[in-house]
């Protein structure tokens, strides 16, 4: 019989949970399985994993085989570290003076990862605020060539209005002339008619 360990799916239609289990390979994922020996829960941030180390190293000594899944699980919590450790004959006191330099190490690693997403916040809120002046800038600019257009638009508009002015005056006066000239022909016209 080859065991592996492996995840079998439990909790609600759309809300996984899973239990990390030894079981017969040939068992289907959902079957009956031999131990249970620890959860994991994906829908929770960060994703919650609980192993029971003595019985995780015990399958793995008995040549148990892990998932890739569980294998990524066991090397998270450094359990395929002390079975590397055990395997080279170390005593225990040796076995956890190496699991204490790992887990700060470890420590180490997450302080990091958390100082380079801060940094990154902190350069996208500077990349927003200098994209909302340059944004308020533009506006500004599109607002004085607005007025500045509004302005030429408006000179040329009294422009006109003054030369539609001048040429209806012109024509106003012409045609005073004409009535004028008209009158005094009339007149002229009338007096040579008395006259005969």
């Amino acid at each position: 019989m080859a065991v592996k360990l492996r995840l079998r799916r439990m909790g609600k239609k759309k809300k996984p949970f899973y239990r990390v289990v030894a079981i017969d390979s040939r068992t289907a994922r959902g079957g009956r399985y031999i131990e249970n020996i620890g959860t994991y829960n994906p829908l929770t941030s960060p994703a919650q994993i609980e192993l029971k180390e003595d019985r995780a190293l015990y399958w793995m000594q008995q040549g148990a085989i892990p998932s890739y899944t569980v294998r990524s699980f066991l090397r998270r919590k450094g359990i395929l570290l002390k079975l590397h450790l055990m395997k080279r004959g170390l005593e225990d006191s040796a076995i956890d003076e190496e699991f204490r330099k790992w887990e700060l190490l470890q420590l180490e690693r997450q302080k990091r990862l958390e100082a380079l997403v801060e940094q990154k916040k902190r350069e996208t809120a500077k990349k927003a605020t200098a994209k909302a002046e340059t944004e308020t800038e533009l506006k500004e600019e599109k607002q004085e060539k607005d007025k500045v257009s509004t302005g030429d638009i408006e000179s040329e508009v009294k422009a006109q209005e003054k030369e539609s002015v001048k040429k209806a005056t012109a024509k106003v006066e012409t045609e005073t002339e004409l009535k004028g000239e008209k009158q005094e022909k009339d007149k002229v016209s009338t007096e040579d008619i008395e006259s005969e």
